[in-house]
This record gives C-alpha cells, structure tokens and sequence, in this order.
C-alpha cells in the first residue's frame, strides 16, 4: 500500500498531512509524544479534567518530576496541552488539553480501554510463551 507523502502548502511551509513512515516528517515526532509511556498518560489524566502538577505526579503512578515536565513540554509544544500560569504566589499552574489533545485523548482512551479488557489473553498468551521456551526440546527422530 503506498503511503501519501507530506505536501507543503506552497509559500507558507505548512503540511497539510503527514506520513509517519517518512523518517523526516515531523509527525513522527508527534507520534512519539502522544504514544511514549508518560507522554500518553498525561493525555488519558487530562481527559478527566483541568489539573496541577502535583496532582499529575500522583495521577500518574511511577512518573518522575523530571519525565512529567519533560512530556507536558513537548505536548504542549505539539499544541495538544494549554499551559495556564495564575499570577500568584507561589505561582499556581494549571494543565488542561486542548481541542486536538481531547481528540487524541479520546483515541488513546479507545486502545487503553482495549489493553485493561484484553490484559488476562495477553498475560496467559506470555505465559504459554515462557513455558514454551523453557520447555526441553526433544531429539528428533529419524
């Protein structure tokens, strides 16, 4: 199947579609913001609501200060998360996404809830495969 390259829209240097097989458009990166482990995370704790920082660490077991800052900058890069700053002492900030976030959110809700109703076939097909593996291979006869 070939895939459509990415046009530019001529003067503006804007792409109209991307192709995420192409090494060089710029949707790739997109891609892995959206599906990286945190970057995907942040996106599904959004779609529930306006949040601060402190409530995404605890939104989001296992994620280190640094990995959160470093995904909801890229995301909001990408134009999928809004940051809002509260001129306030400390400074209160808040995340919320955006239309094309709460888009992307809602695909990435649809495969999640995919892995949570299929997580027992995939376990017990891991499992069959391990015991595959440590399985003593018989001679063969001839």
């Amino acid at each position: 199947m070939k895939r459509p390259t990415a046009k530019l829209i001529s003067g503006r240097q804007k792409f109209r579609k991307g192709n995420v097989y192409d090494v060089n458009c710029p949707s790739r990166a997109v891609l892995e913001h959206v599906t990286s482990r945190w970057g995907s995370l942040v996106l599904l704790v959004l779609l529930e609501g306006t949040q601060r920082f402190s409530e995404l660490v605890r939104g989001i077991g296992g994620v280190s200060e640094k990995m959160l800052a470093q995904s909801l900058k890229a995301l909001e890069a990408d134009g999928l998360v809004a940051r809002r700053v509260y001129p306030t002492v400390p400074p209160k900030v808040e995340y919320s996404l955006t239309k094309m976030g709460s888009e992307v959110a809602v695909h990435l809700r649809t495969l999640t809830d995919w892995v949570e109703d299929s997580i027992s076939e995939v376990m017990r097909n891991r499992s069959r495969v391990e015991a595959n593996k440590s399985a003593k291979p018989q001679p063969m006869q001839a």
